[in-house]
């Protein structure tokens, strides 16, 4: 956002146990039980949560099955979430599925061509290291898992 010729530049951190970090820890595992039996597939898979529920969603294209239920019960599990007064627990969670095999028109820009594969679909992260603290890491971050840290203790 741009404000009287300055540049004004927002970001936010989170720390375990946070939902946007629990779905990518569901993603990630999904993605990692379809490429340990097939490291050829394609997988494009996002995950969302809200009270009581996760949707598990994308273009996976396989020749291998994955439990996907079982597999986000599993991380919810190893993560902690056992208790249904946290707002969810590995065991009543609703897991909702909506995956189909990948576009053709994303497939057009990975499959390889004369020797180049092409990136696909890609996303962008930002981040930064700062000397603010010795974690190099800006203090607001710091001071979030410090927070976390003490309230688990």
């Amino acid at each position: 956002m741009r404000t009287n010729g300055k540049f004004l530049f927002t970001s936010e951190a989170m720390t375990e146990g946070h939902p946007d970090k629990v779905c990518d820890q569901i993603s990630d595992a999904v993605l990692d039980e379809i490429i340990k039996d097939d490291p050829t597939a394609r997988v494009a898979c996002e995950t969302m949560a809200g009270m009581g529920f996760i949707v598990v969603t994308g273009e996976i294209t396989t020749k291998t099955y994955v439990d996907v239920q079982k597999v986000v019960r599993k991380v919810l599990e190893d993560i902690g979430y056992t208790k249904p007064e946290y707002g969810f627990d590995h065991q009543s969670v609703g897991v909702l599925t909506s995956i189909h095999e990948q576009s053709t028109d994303i497939a057009m820009g990975v499959n390889e061509k004369e020797g180049q594969a092409g990136a696909g679909d890609q996303g962008m992260m930002s981040g930064y290291a700062t000397n603010e603290t010795q974690l190099l890491l800006p203090h607001s971050t710091t001071l979030t898992l410090n927070w976390t840290s003490c309230a688990r203790t």
